[in-house]
């Protein structure tokens, strides 16, 4: 599959997938409260999905069970929710989810703070969420796809944190994942170059410790290799004419930008 430069009408399509992922994620964000199970998690998340006429990307995904990806403290990503686990006061979870609507796929991840957690956590999840921002400083027409990477993963490696290198951000469409990958850490060739009409899919995935990962025997949770603490963040984007256009942000937040 090549990369895909969307019409007018397609990235209206995909505006409004944004813009309602964009609610979702921060419904779901503040419903969040020690003691719930990450199944309590995803069963809330499929509800409002779908209360907004859309169909959760994730569910049934190459054979992924559930709607929203929750993944706890060391857990990077594709943590699969269940009834046994329960979040408690000073975790950080981690929730990934997309959305379809008319066709057209939103993807987005957030990692979230459970009541008081701690300095470094909390400094984990900030640093990850502004080396999205360093990232697409440089997601313009006629840039090139690595120097979103590579500013990424400077960022985070600055403060001593490991950049995942297994798993990668994609391009996204019809098709929640489509071409090109995006790295989140530096590379030798210079990737593509940028177009005006390209969405992509831009997740760092920064952990505290160092950068490997395992997964587990359900074949989809991915932890951190020495068990430190990881976080995620993502949005949709859109390659302007000029300033990249982030899709899965709400209005109160494009606006405090």
């Amino acid at each position: 599959m090549s990369v895909t430069i969307k019409s007018a009408r397609e990235i209206e399509l995909m505006r409004a997938a944004g813009k309602i992922l964009a609610k979702v994620h921060q419904n779901l964000g503040e419903a969040l409260r020690p003691g719930m199970s990450t199944y309590e998690i995803d069963r809330l998340g499929e509800e409002m999905i779908r209360s907004y006429g859309c169909i959760p990307s994730f569910k049934d995904y190459q054979g992924y069970p559930a709607s929203v990806c929750v993944s706890v403290n060391e857990e990077v990503v594709h943590g699969i929710p269940n009834k046994k686990h329960h979040i408690q006061e000073g975790d950080i979870v981690s929730l990934d989810i997309g959305v379809i609507y008319k066709g057209y796929h939103s993807d987005a991840a957030r990692t979230h703070g459970v009541g008081e957690i701690s300095k470094n956590a909390a400094l984990l999840i900030e640093r990850t969420r502004q080396s999205f921002f360093e990232g697409i400083k440089y997601a313009k027409a006629g840039n090139h796809l690595h120097e979103i990477s590579a500013a990424i993963g400077d960022y985070a490696e600055s403060f001593g944190y490991g950049v995942v290198t297994d798993l990668v951000g994609h391009g996204i469409g019809t098709h929640l994942h489509e071409e090109p990958e995006i790295p989140n850490f530096r590379q030798v060739r210079r990737g593509i170059k940028l177009r005006q009409g390209m969405t992509l899919a831009i997740e760092p995935m920064i952990n505290e410790g160092r950068p490997d990962v395992e997964w587990l025997g359900d074949d989809w949770t991915v932890v951190t290799e020495d068990s430190s603490l990881s976080a995620h963040y993502e949005n949709t984007i859109l390659i302007t004419d000029g300033e990249p256009e982030i899709l899965t942000l709400t209005d109160k937040e494009l606006e405090s930008m």
